[in-house]
């Protein structure tokens, strides 16, 4: 663990730091405090992604530090469009991820900036990596949803929103095309910088195991609809640990050293 004794460093203590205090003075009635904090907790996020762009030149999405502060970053935004469009619960769950995703990028992961290699010289770098953290924050939410049906706990339950199960499977329905999308930029991306469409790196393998696992999902929900609910939650929560495997042990096992060893 290395604490960052830095402006950085300070913005994102600050954040996690806003997110759990908004966690835990909403999960005892203050709705309105939470809310405030959950604000606040937000802003400094952005502060401190819009900071490290400064910092480093370039869009801050080429390594563990800057994806995991982009995700902190990315919750809130995406929360409120989950809560008003999608009409699914979730603030406490938004709240959570977004002190837990940051925690890495405060306490785990160098924050030294990098040379971007050649490989990620190209237009495709943001817009690829970009949509790969949108759908994780997605997948992410969808399996706390998962979760929450499975154990049967559904705290500030509101009849204008969907129930856990369904909210699981809206925001699943939102992410596996962005998922999609990803692989799709990935591939073009990888025949500019590589000259080839895949390569068969381990990255780009269990990206594409977590796509089928919920392109499994998809089909197994349209054939039993909801009468295995529970099996449908525990789908979505086999997805984000794949979801894992791929941003973690991929990048930092050396038993799976490949194109991508830059992302760490």
């Amino acid at each position: 663990m290395a604490i960052k004794y830095t402006f950085q460093g300070l913005l994102i203590y600050a954040a996690i730091a806003g997110y759990l205090l908004a966690f835990i003075v909403s999960l005892f009635g203050g709705k309105k405090s939470g809310r405030f904090l959950h604000l606040f907790g937000f802003i400094i996020a952005l502060l401190a992604f819009a900071y490290r762009w400064y910092h480093v030149g370039h869009v801050p999405l080429q390594n563990l530090f800057e994806v995991f502060l982009a995700l902190g970053m990315s919750v809130y935004p995406l929360g409120l469009f989950c809560r008003y469009v999608l009409r699914t619960p979730g603030r406490l769950a938004d709240m959570l991820i977004g002190a837990v995703v940051l925690l890495p990028a405060g306490f785990v992961f160098s924050a030294r900036p990098q040379h971007l290699p050649p490989a990620l010289q190209s237009w495709l770098f943001g817009p690829h990596v970009a949509v790969y953290v949108l759908a994780y924050i997605f997948m992410a939410k969808a399996a706390c949803h998962a979760i929450a049906h499975i154990v049967g706990n559904t705290p500030f339950v509101d009849e204008n929103l969907l129930s856990p199960e369904q909210s699981a499977h809206q925001m699943i329905c939102v992410g596996f095309p962005l998922l999609t999308l990803g692989l799709v930029l990935g591939s073009c991306w990888g025949k500019l910088a590589w000259g080839d469409y895949w390569g068969w790196d381990p990255k780009e393998l269990w990206s594409l195991a977590s796509w089928l696992l919920y392109a499994g999902y998809f089909h197994f929900r349209s054939i039993y609809r909801r009468r295995f609910a529970r099996i449908n939650c525990l789908w979505a929560i086999a997805g984000i640990t794949i979801i894992i495997v791929t941003m973690l042990w991929v990048n930092l096992s050396r038993l799976f050293a490949g194109l991508h060893s830059y992302a760490v």
